[in-house]
């Protein structure tokens, strides 16, 4: 196991040089000038030459690019141009809000997901199999914007159980109080393809021999279910929940935004319309770098899901 990390790890180093690069030459081709940007359009030769200077952009390119990688490896971003707040504090402050919103809603689609998908599954071709199939084909065609509008609408303004916008800076009444409705606008959206996609994933496991040699042993079908159909099944589990984690951050852009949530998302929002590159760049190469690890993790969990795996 170790071994397989430390290869794993050392693996990892030239596709993050490749994802750092990339990101350098895009901002710095397409990205437009940042002393432009920062000096505004008033700004005079004399100022966007100092303001240059400053960023070391009156340097070579590979004395830039060392100055990018050097940032990375030392979490100093900088400031925010648009706020003038140390980017690190930026990350700090803001990322609680987002994990807050967004784990939940990551935990609660898999928990409810899987057994609605394992019993629809069993229950393949009866009344609660079709009509299931169809809520969720229906959800499945709404955008989330009408969820959002009509959840704010109902839960909010009619009903008054939760408040539309809001947030705290105490955990526990963020979530009994500002969480619930985006977590369960997000769940209703969340479960119906999750469900969909389980459900084939349990389908394919029931076909097989083993579940009828099972069956034909005598075990029950709760054993049948949960001991041989499900641990199967966890491999392509694993590897969607895998796939669907840096969506998470990616998702929580509107989520943060309708229910004014103080996010990463919301944040990383402002600073593409600002073009405050510091912020972008610094959660486009962090986003890389949790998802290459999220990607180690979850190889590593298949070895615990089904023994049979083999890590090299």
């Amino acid at each position: 196991m170790v071994g397989y990390l430390i290869r794993r790890l050392w693996q990892m180093i030239p596709t993050l040089f490749g994802v750092v690069l990339l990101v350098f030459v895009l901002f710095k081709l397409f990205g437009g000038d940042p002393a432009e940007i920062l000096g505004g359009l008033n700004a005079s030769k004399e100022q966007i030459a100092a303001i240059r200077q400053e960023l070391g952009l009156d340097q070579p390119w590979w004395f830039q690019f060392w100055i990018f990688v050097k940032s990375i490896v030392t979490f100093d971003w900088g400031k925010s141009w648009a706020t003038g707040e140390p980017v690190g504090h930026l990350f700090a402050t803001r990322l609680p809000a987002t994990l807050t919103v967004m784990l939940p809603i990551l935990v609660l689609d898999v928990l409810l997901a899987m057994p609605i998908a394992m019993w629809v599954a069993y229950r393949r071709g009866s009344l609660t199999d079709r009509t299931i199939m169809i809520v969720a084909t229906v959800a499945l065609s709404i955008s989330f914007l009408v969820y959002v509008i009509v959840g704010q609408y109902v839960f909010g303004f009619l009903l008054g159980w939760f408040p539309v916008q809001g947030w705290s800076d105490s955990t526990w009444e963020n979530l009994h109080r500002y969480v619930p409705l985006p977590v369960m606008l997000a769940v209703a959206v969340g479960i119906a393809p999750q469900t969909r996609l389980y459900r084939s994933f349990f389908l394919d496991e029931l076909g097989h021999d083993y579940v009828r040699t099972a069956r034909a042993k005598g075990m029950t079908e709760g054993v049948v279910l949960f001991r041989h159909v499900l641990r199967n099944a966890m491999i392509p589990i694993l590897t969607n929940v895998g796939l669907a984690l840096p969506g998470v951050f990616v998702g929580s852009f509107l989520i943060e935004v309708f229910f004014s949530i103080p996010g990463l998302g919301r944040e990383v929002l402002l600073a593409v319309n600002r073009s405050d590159y510091p912020v972008i760049q610094a959660v486009t190469v962090y986003l890389s770098v949790l998802t290459m690890l999220i990607n180690l993790a979850t190889d590593i969990l298949y070895k615990f899901a089904d023994p049979r795996v083999v890590l090299r």
